[in-house]
């Protein structure tokens, strides 16, 4: 029997780090546009309140849940901006949204019990199913579509083993935001499957074209769901690993007593920065949105013109899922891009087998970074063809 370990390498999917590894040891001059990191910096404000409460005696361990006053704030932010109701005893603080999945999945998934997730999906889920000694079912999203969530594809795909479905809006890798209708019938599905609707939302303060309303906001059966936020998005604080999981008190309970043997709580000056961050000023915040939205446009308005280069609108997140024109798997032609032309993207093999020939484009870079990397695009995706 191979131990969980064994069994995540045997899951990982190394493309996206491959390239990764590739543009690190690369000696000239790259755009870089597969990292998923936004290129701001922590404002002011959050730094001082964090150094601040440093100075001050915030240096200990906080409780499993965190410190009252943040889940107070992270209970308001839910409510204010995105129409989730929870109290703060509902709410677990977390090291980052990546924590907030992994207890998430622990909590509920038992052994041999399934994950569904559709695709194209973000690797870790996998990884995390696996921890958990559960399995992962990919359920494919439509490219024609433009990988809108169907719902009839998630439902169908449930059975009595599935314990969980994640819904990842908006969506790492396509930028999509899944529509209200869908998810509320994906939740129903999976409550009379007595299973849990796992909303990854860690990008919806990074919606561009709409409302941004959490999936526990518009269901009727939000004691199924439970909500991944995180501050590392939104406000340009992925160090500070920071996150939060919210749902219904009795499940938060059990997170709390598994919590305990992981990490115990987030950083306790982790939790002042996010009081700040998300109680303070959002001037900052506000100007990061509106650059990345301007991003988007730009990327929309490139892809338009290439020859041969379409992706699915980005609605939220800052990535565009490339759609190059060459049924092929994506990693020959990520690579190629990188060693001749020097831009670097994500190839769609890390993200599942829904499909494969794609690039994920990640416009959390410069406008003039952008620019410059589309015309290396441009001519490699040339290049690439008359090879």
């Amino acid at each position: 029997m191979p131990t969980p370990t064994e069994r995540v390498r045997r899951a990982e999917r190394s493309s996206i780090r491959v390239m990764f590894d590739l543009a690190e040891r690369h000696d000239g001059d790259l755009v870089r546009l597969e990292v998923g990191e936004p290129d701001f910096d922590t404002p002011e404000h959050v730094i001082d309140a964090a150094a601040r409460a440093a100075r001050e005696g915030a240096t200990h361990y906080t409780s499993n849940a965190g410190l009252p006053e943040c889940r107070r704030a992270i209970s308001d932010t839910l409510s204010g901006e995105f129409g989730v109701e929870h109290e703060p005893d509902e709410i677990v603080v977390t090291t980052g949204g990546m924590e907030a999945l992994h207890l998430a999945v622990l909590a509920t998934v038992s052994p041999g019990e399934e994950v569904l997730v559709p695709g194209p999906t973000w690797p870790n889920y996998e990884t995390q199913a696996l921890l958990a000694d559960g399995t992962f079912r990919e359920v494919p999203l439509s490219a024609a579509s433009g990988f809108a969530l169907e719902a009839d594809r998630v439902i169908e795909a449930m059975s009595d083993d599935t314990a969980a479905v994640v819904l990842t809006t908006p969506s790492n890798p396509t930028g999509r935001v899944f529509d209200p209708e869908a998810c509320r019938a994906v939740v129903e599905a999976a409550a009379d499957h007595d299973a849990y609707v796992i909303a990854d939302e860690v990008y919806l303060g990074l919606t561009y074209d709409g409302e941004a309303e959490g999936i526990a906001s518009y269901t009727d059966h939000p004691e199924h769901v439970l909500t991944v936020g995180s501050c590392s998005k939104a406000y340009a604080m992925t160090g500070w690993r920071l996150g939060w999981l919210a749902g219904d008190d009795h499940l938060i309970d059990e997170v709390v007593k598994i919590r305990e043997s992981t990490t115990a709580c987030a950083s306790s000056v982790a939790q002042h920065a996010a009081i700040a961050a998300l109680t303070g000023p959002q001037k900052p915040f506000e100007e990061m949105h509106e650059a990345f939205r301007r991003r988007r446009d730009l990327v929309v308005d490139r892809v338009a013109e290439i020859d041969g280069l379409s992706c699915p609108r980005p609605e939220g997140a800052f990535y565009a899922f490339l759609d190059p024109g060459i049924d092929d798997d994506s990693l020959p032609i990520a690579n190629h891009l990188l060693r001749e032309h020097g831009v670097v993207l994500a190839p769609g093999t890390g993200f599942g087998e829904t499909a494969p020939e794609r690039l994920r484009l990640s416009f959390a870079n410069s406008e003039d970074r952008l620019r410059e990397g589309f015309d290396r695009l441009e001519e490699g995706l040339q290049t690439y063809r008359t090879s």
